[in-house]
């Protein structure tokens, strides 16, 4: 009979041994999609392991992509012979994450960052407010005289250290609290930026920050709550007996506002911005390392340090991730695409690799694996505006918060 059905030969092959089953080739339909190949390897399973009892939700790579549509139409699109076997590797499915709470606030949210069992968020109403995971208002406070945009806890293990916020009112605060109580006191203003700052960076040994803003100037400075390893001109007390700090350093070099920034290790800043670059800075030396030039503004990136790439997301719906160290081909190495305005807001996991998620204009929440980037793997729904912030410095939270006042926090059912 002709069949449009044509025969393929597949391996089946994992990593996970608990999984393994004999590795002799079979003959599917090139049809085969991923729902077959997961009632295909559940029945293998069964039959080789006499304690696999309950089925298991699998995902499929081949060629290093996460199989999303039939896979003679895979092989097709990577232009692979049909005629040799295919290897078909077989991981654990990231399950779907849980919605668990919704936190209200007055205003837009813009700043968000969880430690612990604390979020701690920056709002358009001029509030920082630290929240529990469970959704109880810890505290709240307004100091700043015009819009927090971004927020971010000193230590990322520990709260007690403080955290800072930075605004539109061309100053950073930072702030003490000791965990579980209601008092928050800024203690330390910086002062230096001459337009809204717009993004800051806490160093990974927690010594410095980095601040970036519309003045198109990166700037470092010691988080030290102590004024005792300040130079005479630096250590000023001024209104409420705050410390007043000036930057240890200004790198410039950007014409348009840094819109996020991020310490790739103690010594190296990354700074995107809506001048269409992104820079790489030596923040002992004060000087550019390396610079990638995009098409559109940056709005929003996120480095890994388990991978080394970069992602970005720029005035458009995609999502880039780039490999700053590429020497063959482009520097942009996957394009995800799945929302349907402007990407806001993107974060890699800090414990797998290949998963982060994405927040953007068209209100919508994401969870993406980066070997499938024609489809995210999970729609996280919920928000009614625009989404301005996502976070997941927890590992079993996924935050996200935006244009209709409220953070919604997914519990991750995926934690090593």
């Amino acid at each position: 009979m002709e069949s449009s059905e044509s025969q393929l030969q597949i391996r089946l092959v994992t990593k996970q041994e608990c999984f393994a089953v004999p590795d002799v080739p079979l003959a599917v339909p090139g049809s085969i999609e991923h729902n077959s190949l997961n009632e295909l390897i559940n029945q293998l399973i069964k039959e080789n392991k006499s304690d696999f009892l309950k089925p298991k939700e699998f995902d499929f790579l081949v060629l290093g992509e996460l199989l999303r549509v039939p896979l003679l139409e895979h092989l097709k699109e990577h232009n692979i012979s049909t005629e040799i076997a295919i290897d078909v590797e077989y991981i654990e499915r990231t399950p779907a994450p849980e919605p668990q709470d919704s936190l209200l606030h007055d205003d837009w949210v813009s700043g968000l960052h969880c430690v612990d069992k604390w979020i701690l968020t920056g709002c358009y109403d001029y509030s920082v407010n630290i929240w529990t995971t469970h959704g109880k208002l810890v505290t709240s406070q307004k100091e700043h005289k015009n819009i927090v945009k971004k927020v971010a806890w000193i230590n990322q293990t520990n709260p007690s250290q403080g955290f800072i916020s930075v605004s539109h009112d061309l100053t950073g605060l930072l702030w003490q609290w000791e965990p579980g109580t209601d008092q928050i006191k800024p203690q330390v203003v910086l002062k230096g930026h001459e337009k809204g700052i717009d993004s800051v960076g806490v160093s990974p040994n927690c010594l410095k920050i980095a601040t970036g803003g519309w003045d198109t100037n990166l700037k470092i400075w010691s988080s030290s709550f102590e004024s005792d390893d300040e130079p005479a001109h630096k250590k000023v007390r001024g209104d409420k007996n705050l410390i007043t700090r000036t930057p240890i350093h200004t790198l410039k070099g950007h014409k348009e506002t840094i819109t996020s920034t991020s310490w790739i290790d103690n010594h190296v800043i990354c700074t995107v911005s809506m001048d269409h670059t992104i820079k790489f800075w030596d923040a002992e030396l004060c000087g550019i390392k390396n610079e990638i030039v995009g098409q559109k503004a940056f709005l929003d990136s996120s480095w890994s340090s388990l991978s080394n790439t970069l992602l970005a997301c720029s005035a458009d719906r995609h999502i880039r991730l780039y490999d700053p160290r590429s020497s063959e081909g482009s520097v942009v190495k996957t394009t995800f695409t799945s929302h349907t305005l402007w990407v806001s807001s993107i974060e890699w996991s800090k414990y797998d690799e290949h998963l982060f998620m994405s927040g953007g204009y068209d209100s919508g929440v994401k969870l993406w694996d980066s070997r499938s980037p024609k489809a995210p793997l999970y729609n996280l729904e919920g928000h009614q505006g625009q989404v301005l912030a996502v976070d997941w410095s927890n590992n079993k939270y996924l935050v996200s918060g935006g244009c209709d006042n409220s953070v919604h926090i997914f519990r991750n059912n995926y934690v090593f």
